[in-house]
């Protein structure tokens, strides 16, 4: 297990998660690859996904009194990637603190790294206004992925 400094144990296995991506043409530049536009999108894709996956829909937290906006975002990029690649963005959560946490991304194109993010979001309610992290919320962030329930 790995010790995040909002005091919670986060074992680093089940804090991950693997969220494929199929790369659209409009994603592309006029050679063909990727613009780097179009990654913050794949990560906010990943980050959404990785809510869901333990449970939680984005649009509930946003819809109650919380928000998460990304206030810091890094990337840097490894190899380029093209239209109609197959891509695994692997997150995880990688630091949390009392009102903002930070997430970690691998995207892969098979064993190929493509580029490595972070991104690290603040905690604010409707008006705004920073706000703690919850117990409820610092639970979701613990839990690893939840089975779903095949339809």
């Amino acid at each position: 297990m790995r010790y995040i400094r909002a005091m919670i144990d986060v074992d680093l296995v089940r804090s991950t998660s693997h969220i494929p991506v199929r790369v659209r043409f409009a994603e592309t530049d006029a050679m063909g690859v990727v613009h780097h536009g179009s990654y913050p999108l794949y990560l906010e894709l990943a980050r959404v996904e990785w809510l869901r996956r333990r449970g939680v829909s984005y649009r509930d937290w946003a819809g109650g009194d919380l928000h998460l906006p990304v206030v810091e975002l890094n990337v840097r990029y490894r190899a380029p990637s093209f239209f109609d690649d197959e891509l695994l963005i692997a997150v995880s959560i990688a630091e949390v603190r009392t009102a903002s946490l930070r997430f970690e991304y691998q995207v892969l194109r098979d064993t190929t790294v493509i580029a490595e993010a972070s991104t690290l979001l603040a905690c604010v309610s409707n008006d705004r206004k920073l706000m703690r992290l919850s117990p409820e919320i610092l639970s979701v962030l613990s839990r690893g992925e939840v089975p779903t329930n095949p339809a």
